[in-house]
């Protein structure tokens, strides 16, 4: 287990048991945005299956070969793929490799139960939970009775969350901030995003958690992955334009990096 100290990063662990919930999405554009902003900024993929992260950032480097176009990068890490070294110290290796050259790690969680993901979390300073805005996703974090509109019990992965608390808290380090953002959100005032706004409120007294919002549902996520691009780029390289939908997007990205609230960080973008 690391201990904190001067000159380590400060870890963004982005987690979620239920895939299609925007985790790497989430993660591009923090990790870019930090960048953007001057941070060394690193980057990890714990999905060794599907390494969403991992082909967006080459994509990402593949576009900037291709057009001579500089783009902010953050350094991406690997985790070791031997079987001689347990799952967590794999984990705590590749945390290590990146601490002393990063200000920021930025780590992409699988969207599934994994040893390699509880360590993650254990190891997170600020905890980033994409949910898109449904009950079919608030189940993730906790069981709804529909009847009274209450709460009724945490899931089995806000539990985890609470463990890796406790292995935290074990090792003397400060407790992690868990931050829920709402994806997916609809421009309406339905009755059931205001039910789920209730019910999330409830939960994060209970459990402990911040909620922020985070992107709308917009077909630009879609198009900019084959280029490994993000909403701050579209200015930079002249695609996409500044249609009033990719300013709102923009503004959805400064809310989220704002409710962060990271260390150092000043929002100028």
């Amino acid at each position: 287990m690391r201990i904190k100290g001067s000159g380590v990063s400060h870890i963004i662990v982005v987690g979620n048991e239920k895939g299609g919930s925007g985790k790497s999405t989430t993660c591009m554009h923090v990790a870019t945005a930090l960048a953007r902003l001057g941070f060394r900024v690193a980057a990890l993929d714990l999905d060794l299956r599907q390494q969403s992260f991992t082909r967006y950032l080459e994509n990402r480097a593949a576009f900037a070969r291709r057009t001579q176009i500089r783009l902010p990068m953050p350094v991406l890490g690997r985790i070791a793929t031997g079987e001689s070294d347990s799952e967590g110290d794999r984990v705590n290796d590749a945390i290590d490799a990146l601490e002393r050259s990063s200000d920021f790690i930025v780590v992409d969680c699988p969207g599934a139960y994994s040893r390699i993901s509880e360590v993650a979390h254990s190891l997170g300073d600020t905890l980033v939970t994409p949910l898109n805005d449904s009950f079919v996703d608030f189940d993730l974090l906790a069981r709804f009775d529909p009847a009274s509109n209450k709460v009724s019990g945490p899931s089995v992965y806000s539990e985890m969350v609470w463990k890796a608390r406790q292995a935290r808290a074990h090792q003397g380090l400060p407790p992690i901030d868990w931050v829920v953002i709402r994806n997916r959100l609809g421009p309406q005032n339905m009755h059931n995003k205001r039910r789920l706004g209730d019910a999330l409120t409830d939960l994060s007294r209970r459990i402990g958690f911040r909620v922020a919002s985070g992107f709308g549902e917009r077909v630009i996520f879609r198009e900019m992955f084959p280029n490994g691009l993000t909403l701050l780029d579209m200015r930079d390289t002249g695609l996409g334009g500044l249609s009033l939908s990719n300013i709102a997007a923009r503004q959805e990205l400064r809310d989220l990096i704002k409710a962060l609230n990271l260390p150092d960080v000043i929002v100028k973008f």
